[in-house]
């Protein structure tokens, strides 16, 4: 018997897969379609999935616009299968669509076939348990322990079966225009930027159901463009379009619409704080925010903490990712979290991110408050300059143990000394990408070039030695 053959005995559906492709990162499993993400990865990950997962009933699948979408839906719906589970599959939704599905329809569980905000080249896999909340570590871990061969596949259930369910997708847009209170939009000029990707199943149609007048830029699901020069990561062509058009605001989802970015009338950008801030505060004045609190990251702007805290309000960090935002609202009976990158949790609408949703409460709060959303932000609290680096760094484990490395701990402890206060270091490895972020943020935009450049460049020199 060959060493492959040696290998995949007693692993009916391949070969246990090495560590370090088969682990879940900040937001599922993401990569490199056709090296990191593989037909291959898919069909174990859908079967230890279906083998995890406690709760009975169907397992929903949604996935993006990406061209490798399809090919990884029917690899996970075959593993799944072959661990005995039923598969409703969505086709092209949002990502917050599977959660809410999963609730609504006493799911099991489901799968997201989508990388997010990464280029068109890359796919991953994110997976929600029966309360439509993402897998816990734990859960995570006994995937991942099966995916590597350490524990042992029970039999093949063979006995699945397959189900395309589409329909549900209006079942989710209905709980979207609910969300908004019977608020309609009438006479309020939006831009939608799609991205090409999810926020095309229903972003238009939404907005235009409610009255606004609506224009719509990457408008088609595009699986080769998702992402490119677009969409919550790239706002230049939001901002051009609502400035040309003269429109109230305007929204950018990123490729599988589970946050948002906004721009106002004046062509400046509203950010996952401004976000909170906006819709806190309108919480708080309903009496609708338990302990007038806030979950946000370590990266959420240091001027709309003090600016909350002088409110009255309390603001709990996190690590970023919105994993850790849910724990903490759920520890705390947090009403509101979420990311500066526009990923924003509310727990009265089943506290999964949507950029969606998230847009449709800035709409109309500031529709219902009879303002403009530049008039709000010129009253919003003042943000400190703040600057993001990234430095590639291809090993792992110097990117996730960087502070190992004494020069660059040294350069970040000399920088927080210098700004005495009134400024902050953050520096963390992504969980998505080869990437280390350096951010730096302070009362003055001198300090935050000077010390962004040069942690970066000491993170470049010693970290990739070599």
């Amino acid at each position: 018997m060959g060493e492959a053959a040696s290998q995949a005995a007693g692993f009916p559906l391949g070969a246990p897969l090495t560590d370090g492709v088969a682990r879940f990162g900040t937001d599922g499993i993401r990569g490199r379609v056709g090296t990191s993400v593989t037909p291959a990865l898919a069909l174990q990950v859908g079967y230890w999935t279906g083998v995890v997962l406690q709760a009975d009933g169907p397992v929903v699948i949604g996935t993006d616009s990406r061209r490798s979408g399809p090919m990884l839906v029917a690899a996970l719906s075959a593993g799944l299968m072959a661990a005995g589970r039923e598969v409703w599959q969505l086709g092209l939704c949002p990502t917050p669509a599977v959660p809410g599905t999963i609730r609504r329809q006493g799911a099991a569980g489901g799968l997201m076939v989508s990388a997010s905000h990464n280029p068109p080249h890359d796919n991953g896999i994110k997976v929600f348990g029966a309360s439509g909340a993402k897998l816990l570590a734990a859960r995570q871990q006994a995937i991942e322990a099966g995916l590597q061969g350490r524990t042992a596949p029970p039999p093949l259930a063979g006995s699945g079966r397959l189900v395309s369910r589409p329909d549900l997708l209006a079942a989710y847009v209905d709980s979207l225009r609910a969300s908004t209170g019977g608020q309609r939009l009438d006479g309020c000029r939006v831009v939608l930027d799609l991205c090409w990707g999810s926020a095309t199943a229903c972003g238009e149609e939404l907005f235009r159901s409610l009255g606004a007048e609506v224009l719509v830029l990457h408008g088609e699901p595009d699986g080769e463009r998702i992402n490119q020069g677009c969409g919550s990561t790239h706002l230049e062509p939001l901002k051009r379009a609502v400035l040309e058009s003269g429109a109230d605001m305007g929204f950018a989802f990123d490729g599988d619409a589970d946050r948002m970015l906004a721009v106002d009338g004046r062509g400046r950008v509203v950010d996952g704080d401004h976000t909170l801030y906006l819709w806190g505060s309108a919480l708080r004045r309903e009496g609708q925010l338990p302990d007038d609190r806030l979950v946000a990251t370590v990266m959420s702007n240091l001027g709309f903490e003090r600016a909350w805290q002088a409110s009255g309000g309390l603001l709990e960090r996190t690590d970023v990712g919105d994993q850790h935002v849910h724990a903490a609202m759920e520890a705390l009976g947090a009403g509101l979290g979420g990311e500066q990158s526009g990923h924003i949790l509310s727990a009265r609408h089943g506290m999964s991110g949507d950029g969606l949703l998230t847009a449709l409460q800035v709409a109309t709060l500031i529709q219902g408050g009879g303002l403009k959303l530049a008039e709000w932000m010129d009253g919003s609290f003042q943000p400190y300059p703040q600057r993001l680096v990234n430095v590639t760094v291809p090993d792992r484990q110097l990117r996730q143990q960087w502070q190992q490395c004494e020069p660059l701990r040294l350069a970040v402890a000399e920088a927080e000394a210098a700004m005495a206060g009134h400024g902050r270091v953050l520096v963390r490895a992504s969980g998505t990408e080869p990437l280390l972020r350096v951010m730096v943020e302070a009362a003055e935009q001198s300090q935050v070039d000077h010390w962004s450049e040069s942690l970066a460049a000491a993170a470049e020199e010693h970290l990739n030695r070599g």
